[in-house]
């Protein structure tokens, strides 16, 4: 359970650290100079494809294994799961533009800023929400054994960003990471 919970908190520090690094980004654009719009779609690419396919499918397990130790927290649950829904398509929406930018087309300063204002409002809240409520409860709600029932009941996924071996197309990001860190 300890070990579940820490992975859980080390992925949520990666997305944080990711969604600051991308937020360096946009503030770079909002003060009209050139951001790096390849790194800022490799960050939201990551985050759409990795937590949204292993990550968040393994929380909705923990979840429903919660709501079932305590009936009161079906409504914060079904928030958190609707949360994932709307990060999800908001991760999107930012997606289309960004790709947009890197294709030439034009994009309004403003619908940009609203995609990445979105998607950052609603990812750090979700963290936020999860680390100080979710984690702590869970920890004093599941056995050893509901959480080993959760991770199996996902698909397992290598993690192509912050995993042993990352992707070729993610080295440039997990350089500008350690860069960041240093």
């Amino acid at each position: 359970m300890k070990d579940a919970i820490a992975f859980w908190h080390a992925e949520h520090a990666h997305f944080a650290r990711l969604l600051n690094l991308f937020e360096k980004e946009l503030g770079a654009y909002h003060e009209g100079e050139q951001p790096n719009y390849g790194l800022m779609r490799d960050i939201v690419f990551y985050l759409r494809h990795y937590p949204d396919r292993f990550h968040h499918p393994r929380e909705d397990a923990v979840f429903a294994r919660m709501v079932k130790h305590d009936p009161s927290l079906r409504a914060k649950v079904n928030r958190l799961l609707q949360e994932h829904r709307v990060i999800s398509q908001a991760g999107d929406q930012l997606l289309d533009r960004l790709d947009q930018v890197l294709g030439d087309a034009m994009v309004s300063r403003e619908a940009l800023e609203a995609a990445a204002a979105t998607y950052l409002v609603y990812y750090r809240h979700h963290l936020n929400t999860e680390e100080r409520d979710m984690l702590p409860r869970a920890g004093e709600l599941l056995t050893d054994g509901e959480w080993k029932e959760a991770a199996a009941s996902i698909p397992h996924g290598h993690d192509p960003l912050f995993g042993d071996h990352p992707e070729e197309r993610f080295k440039e990001l997990r350089r500008q990471i350690i860069r960041e860190a240093g």
